[in-house]
């Protein structure tokens, strides 16, 4: 097999070698950011505080020269990421495969809004003056839940509801992998006619990743609610597109990242 030279995108990253990893807090520290969020909480008017969140970026991978793939994860242990990503590739099957490591001159890397820019796609943004109440939102996990049918005999499939204004469940999907869930109700949605999805929210059964909120910004889905937690690339897509994020639903108990405006919670507003 012939040996094999990458790049490493964003630049700064270091070259394939090894190295003593830092300290445990040092990792963590550039795995997460702080970002303002509006928690909801029963019977309580919704103030600012501050919420940490994991770190989603793009990391271009080249070999050679010639891109091949981009891989959003969470920055850290790069080299080790593309290393693994070649191997499972069966582009390398070994240490020795790989030739050593060349960076990427450019002057900086991606980041924030920046990285939104590189990785959108062109769609439009969102206007939708849909509103809906957080009770009626805090609802939705309960009667997603009880649809789940492959999920409940398996305890394996992602589930995506596509929700109206009132907390009707229109359609749900379930697949082993959520983005798949997400397409198959985006694609039934789109052969039913129903895009632009302007009024309605979609609620996922696990966490919030750029692609997912890209994928429904695609079909206009003004708002993406979740069990789980979003990554700071989901948040950031959302400030940019006018979309509405909320995750963390608990029953009454929700943080609103992007778009608290479209959220009529129990304090009045």
């Amino acid at each position: 097999m012939e040996r094999c030279a990458f790049w490493l995108w964003p630049p700064g990253t270091a070259a394939l070698r090894a190295v003593h990893p830092p300290a445990f807090w040092q990792i963590v520290r550039g795995m997460i950011r702080t970002v303002t969020i509006h928690r909801f909480t029963d019977g309580t008017t919704p103030e600012p505080c501050p919420d940490e969140v994991v770190i989603e970026e793009p990391l271009e991978i080249r070999i050679e020269g010639t891109p091949v793939a981009i891989a959003m994860r969470t920055p850290g242990q790069d080299e080790e990421l593309a290393a693994g990503w070649m191997l499972s590739e069966g582009i390398v099957n070994s240490a020795a495969d790989i030739a050593e490591s060349l960076v990427t001159n450019a002057s900086c890397g991606l980041c924030g809004a920046a990285t939104v820019d590189q990785v959108m796609r062109d769609f439009a943004n969102v206007t939708s003056q849909f509103c809906i109440g957080a009770d009626v939102l805090g609802a939705m996990p309960a009667l997603l839940s009880a649809q789940q049918g492959a999920f409940r005999r398996t305890g394996g499939a992602h589930a995506c509801g596509l929700f109206d204004a009132t907390g009707k469940l229109i359609a749900l999907r379930e697949d082993v992998g959520r983005h798949n869930a997400l397409d198959k109700l985006l694609g039934r949605a789109l052969l039913d006619g129903l895009l632009p999805l302007s009024q309605h929210v979609i609620f996922l059964s696990g966490r919030v990743s750029f692609e997912m909120m890209q994928k429904a910004l695609a079909a206009g889905v003004p708002m993406v609610a979740a069990i789980g937690a979003p990554s700071s690339l989901a948040i950031d897509l959302a400030q940019k597109s006018g979309q509405t994020l909320v995750a963390f639903i608990r029953g009454a108990t929700m943080n609103v990242y992007a778009g608290v405006e479209r959220l009529r919670g129990a304090g009045g507003q």
